[in-house]
């Protein structure tokens, strides 16, 4: 794939890019589509027009690295942000795919955290927005609570994971961030 044209045609590109590369794994693509459309819901939590492009864009190649042509490191938000970078999509796009639902955490635990590195960690309504939309909606694409959705990972990868070992780090990350969006959506009804 090409460089993006412009970050008007960012969602549009990364939807086309994630149902090609995500074919071959209907149940993570049925949660892709259920994460971009939480994340479509959250637009008016973020602060621009580009940043709800980014949001969008990033919510569908969040789990682009699941594809087995994408297979490098083993780790999904790594290979995904990796392909991404070599493909020469925005920085910013990679960097939320690499980080998104406190990877980092678990990079750190799979010995990744280095090659982390190129992908700048960002705090801001955009990631916590990702956040939010990745970890309300279940393998199928089915809306969960933020609760059910980290014990459905936890009973999914098994005790003995990364992401087990990185759970008590890596869940009140989480949930800090799902509780700033909830906070953002009250502001916004409040309007």
């Amino acid at each position: 794939m090409s460089a993006v044209a412009s970050s008007t045609a960012l969602a549009h590109d990364a939807r086309e890019l994630a149902a090609l590369m995500l074919a071959d794994r209907p149940e993570r693509w049925r949660h892709t589509i259920g994460v971009a459309r939480r994340a479509e819901e959250l637009v008016a939590t973020v602060d621009s027009s580009h940043d709800a492009d980014l949001l969008v864009a990033a919510a569908w190649l969040h789990d682009i690295g699941y594809a087995a042509a994408l297979h490098d490191t083993g780790f999904h938000p790594l290979d995904g942000a990796r392909y991404l970078d070599r493909c020469r999509w925005p920085i910013r796009v990679a960097a939320l795919v690499a980080n998104h639902s406190g990877a980092l955490t678990v990079a750190r635990v799979r010995g990744l955290a280095d090659l982390m590195a190129p992908y700048p960690h960002e705090q801001s309504p955009v990631s916590d927005a990702l956040i939010y939309a990745d970890q309300t909606v279940g393998p199928n694409g089915q809306t969960m609570t933020p609760e059910h959705r980290l014990a459905e990972v936890l009973s999914r990868h098994g005790p003995g994971s990364p992401q087990a070992v990185a759970h008590p780090e890596r869940a009140p990350i989480l949930l800090a961030a799902i509780h700033r969006v909830e906070q953002r959506l009250l502001k916004v009804a409040a309007r």
